[in-house]
């Protein structure tokens, strides 16, 4: 009885949720703002993101200060939602703040190689701090590796980063650190699916994250392969051990001497035949990305009566949204055309 009602509970709630997303209107219209308080403003007064921005002066508001006021209404509404669903919304919650925690300490990385380790400072999350063992201040005053692996001392990722130590004068292995770190998140994400999930609704939440890694590896091979360059050794090593790409289709990904080559292989593998051949023009493969997982829980959440896959579809399509709310302020700031600003986004249906 308590698992119907949950079940009950977290899709409705979820798709009630989602039903105060922004529509169409709400997306020309922010499209059509000339400047970032302007677009803060229409924010705050006509969309449900008024909340997380109540309080800021429209006049004098900073790009900065507006994505992490979303962020962080983002990572509280996830958060409370998580609490609804009985089975896996417990780890589902928990891989939320595991992401979280990769992506600073990789930023305090990208700012440790760049020396300017105190900009994390600026940046900082400080909504995570009551969900994370990270020290994210002393993320701040890192000056060396090893002063990250004390910001991180305890956490699961110290045992992980720690081979990663860069011998005096070499440069650290970035990729490999982020490989270590994405491969630890989602090697939880499949135990949790596999031990507390079962048919459809296995298979449903299966779908959703190995199209994504799947997409995620292709974009790995177009960027390292034609954009830095790397042997076939390194690009073959930086891709994630997931998904359902056969090896001989890496294999012709990785042999491939052309980006065109590239994506006529992968449009032929089981996730390029679902959702590259009819993806029209895109900016970038990031975007590609996340049209994908887009479209896919666009269905999901909908169709799917499992709350466990509804949950993550809520999620991620939110997530997508602040994405794209994002995209649209940067693009107003640095004064772009609506329309190159539209051609950006994810979410193409506006």
């Amino acid at each position: 009885m308590l698992f119907n009602y949950s079940s009950n509970v977290i899709l409705a709630k979820a798709r009630a949720m989602y039903g105060r997303r922004l529509t169409r209107q709400n997306y020309r219209e922010l499209l059509e703002c000339k400047s970032v308080s302007e677009a803060a403003s229409y924010l705050k007064n006509r969309t449900a993101y008024g909340s997380a921005l109540a309080g800021v002066n429209e006049s004098d508001v900073h790009r900065r200060q507006i994505e992490v006021r979303l962020r962080q209404k983002l990572f509280e509404d996830n958060s409370a939602l998580c609490r609804y669903e009985i089975t896996i919304g417990e780890h589902f919650a928990q891989y939320l703040v595991a992401r979280s925690e990769i992506e600073q300490i990789m930023h305090s990385l990208v700012l440790l190689g760049g020396q300017v380790p105190e900009e994390y400072l600026f940046s900082m999350p400080a909504y995570l701090t009551a969900h994370t063992h990270l020290d994210l201040a002393g993320l701040s005053h890192i000056r060396t590796y090893d002063d990250l692996l004390q910001a991180v001392a305890h956490t699961p990722y110290r045992k992980l980063l720690e081979g990663f130590r860069p011998a005096p004068g070499v440069s650290l292995n970035y990729m490999g650190v982020e490989n270590a770190l994405y491969t630890y998140l989602y090697k939880e994400v499949f135990r949790v699916i596999d031990n507390r999930t079962h048919g459809e609704n296995s298979e449903q939440l299966r779908e959703i994250f190995e199209s994504y890694l799947d997409l995620q590896n292709y974009l790995r091979i177009v960027r390292l392969k034609f954009i830095h360059k790397e042997s076939i050794d390194v690009v073959r090593s930086s891709l994630l051990p997931f998904g359902k790409l056969h090896q001989r289709h890496l294999d012709a990904l990785l042999d491939a001497e052309t980006e065109e080559q590239v994506a006529a292989i992968a449009r032929k593998t089981p996730v390029g035949k679902r959702f590259l051949k009819n993806q029209g023009s895109y900016a970038y493969v990031e975007q590609l990305m996340n049209r994908t997982k887009y479209k896919t829980c666009r269905r999901d959440i909908r169709f799917s009566t499992h709350p466990s896959v509804v949950l993550i579809s809520y999620i991620f399509l939110m997530e997508i949204e602040v994405g794209d709310i994002i995209t649209i302020i940067e693009g107003i700031r640095y004064q772009l055309a609506p329309d190159e600003i539209k051609s950006m986004l994810t979410v193409v249906d506006i």
